[in-house]
């Protein structure tokens, strides 16, 4: 998460940087004896710490205005309810899936009977709308210490990931 935000009652512009610290166990000594010479664009190596979730706080804390819950709650409705799939994004989501495939989960997560969403298509993701509706009800903890956050970590530990549920909780 990145993100510019003009403050009115101060006059000032501020930058926040909410990108994600990688896993404590993916040094470059892990790294090196891997013999890779690049990070792979995909899978469960190049994942770092998920910052998007703590940005929401932070940023929220210092500008926001309505409760977290309610900021929260048409991107709950939409995942639950579902929304059609615009064009462009039935376009390149078409392209990545025989790409990502190949990772444990990705097309029951991410495919509508083994394909992407085409355009107009009505696209629901009730796993996402869950997740949100723990983050709204228990904030960030619920995603940094919670269930949300042991799923993800047992994710990468069975699917030869670095990022564990510690990384998260720290």
């Amino acid at each position: 998460l990145f993100a510019i935000v003009w403050d009115p009652k101060t006059s000032k512009l501020y930058g926040y940087n909410g990108s994600g610290r990688s896993p404590k166990s993916l040094t470059l000594a892990e790294f090196q004896r891997r013999g890779l010479k690049d990070i792979p664009p995909t899978g469960p190596l190049p994942v770092s710490v998920p910052g998007a979730v703590d940005g929401w706080f932070a940023l929220h804390e210092r500008f926001g205005r309505k409760p977290m819950a309610q900021n929260l709650a048409p991107a709950i409705r939409y995942a639950r309810e579902g929304h059609p799939v615009a064009e462009t994004i039935a376009y390149y989501w078409d392209r990545s899936v025989p790409r990502l495939s190949q990772y444990p989960g990705f097309k029951e997560q991410f495919t509508i009977d083994g394909h992407a969403p085409r355009k107009g298509e009505l696209w629901k993701n009730p796993n996402l709308a869950n997740t949100l509706q723990q983050i709204a009800d228990g904030g960030r903890d619920a995603f940094y210490k919670g269930d949300i956050a042991r799923t993800i970590g047992a994710y990468f530990k069975a699917n030869g990931g670095y990022l564990s549920y510690e990384d998260l909780a720290s």
